[in-house]
Parts: C-alpha cells; structure tokens; sequence
C-alpha cells in the first residue's frame, strides 16, 4: 500500500514538472601558434563562445589585436603553453603577434540567435453602435373656429426607422486550448485513485 502510494506520488511530480529547454552551451574553438603563423587564420565563432591560442613554436609568441570591438592582449606564450579568451560583443576582431608582426588573423563574432517570441494575437473590439436617429416632435393641430366642424385629421402614421437594428459585432469565441500534459496528469492522477480504492477496498 505504502508503495503503491509512493510510486503514484512520485510519477505525479514528474509529470507536473515543466519542461525547461535547457540553452545551447557555448563552444570552445582552438588556435595553433605554429611554424610562426596563425591556424587557421581566420576563425568564425559566436558571442558567448570561447577561443583557445595554443603554443607550439620554440620562440614565444602573444596574441595582441590591432582592430576590434573590445581590445586584448595576450601574455607571452612559450611552448606548450595556451591562452584563452571568450568573446563578448559582435564584431571582427584583427590580431597579431607583437614578437612576430608577420603572423596576422582574425576572429569573426557572429551575434548570439535571438528566441522567437510568439506574437500577440490583435485584440477585437465591438463595432460602435451608432446612435437612432432622433425624431421631430409633431405639431398640434390649429383649433378650430367657433360654429365650424374641425376638419377630420388623419393619425399620423408611425414614423419607421429607417436605420436597421444595431448588431453587435462579437469576437469569435476561440475554444480554450488544453495542455497535454494537463491531460496526462489527470489520467493518471484518475488511474492512480482508482488503485488506491481497490487496493483499500481488498484489504477491508
């Protein structure tokens, strides 16, 4: 019984937690300082993404930019040593040696991709109904001489509106959307005490 309870409360939580899509880790790129020059020369990365030099020449080499964004420096690097950088603003950032000016490249940092956010449905507004138009007030008739029959007067007639009757422009009733997993949680939150009645029900 006090299985049977742990297991149905265990798999309630599991299905009640959010499902999170976990962000796209950043990447780690390399630089080989060898044979006196920069490989490869030219690198494509993004914000967030971190480039690694690594030392394989005999005589030392730095990493020093002449053009970009955010500028750096390197220590001096001898063999077998790295150095690492991570990038922060977009942009192209041209570098060298400072001990070898001829060992040139550069990093392109491309911006971060941008989450799509669902867009807003317009919000919809009754059509304003237009005000009835308003009627003239009718005049008396002119009494009549002293002696003389007034003169038979006819009922006016009942002025029909012209305009039709005013109808109101509802929005579209949209059936609320359910969640799946709402739907699953239910289920089993239905199967799971159905089982407990059973299981109480065979031990009474």
């Amino acid at each position: 019984m006090s299985r049977a309870a742990l297991a149905v409360a265990g798999l309630l939580l599991f299905l009640n937690l959010p499902l999170v899509p976990a962000p796209a880790a950043a990447a780690t790129q390399q630089v080989m300082m060898q044979d006196y020059a920069f490989s490869p020369a030219s690198l494509t990365v993004r914000v967030g993404d971190t480039v690694t030099w690594m030392q394989h020449d005999q005589a030392p080499h730095d990493v020093v930019t002449t053009s970009a964004p955010v500028a750096f420096r390197s220590p001096q690097l001898s063999a077998g040593q790295s150095w690492s950088y991570t990038f922060q603003q977009p942009g192209t950032y041209s570098y060298y040696c400072s001990v070898h000016p001829d060992m040139r490249a550069s990093v392109t940092v491309l911006p971060a991709p941008a989450t799509a956010a669902a867009p807003k449905p317009a919000p919809t507004t009754p059509a304003a109904a237009k005000p009835a138009p308003a009627r003239k007030p009718t005049t008396a008739p002119a009494a009549a001489a002293p002696g003389t029959t007034p003169p038979a007067t006819t009922p006016p007639a009942t002025a029909t509106s012209s305009t039709p009757p005013v109808v109101q422009q509802a929005a579209a009733a949209t059936p609320p959307t359910l969640d799946p997993m709402l739907l699953v949680a239910g289920l089993v939150t239905g199967i799971a005490v159905l089982c407990l009645l059973l299981l109480g029900s065979r031990r009474a």
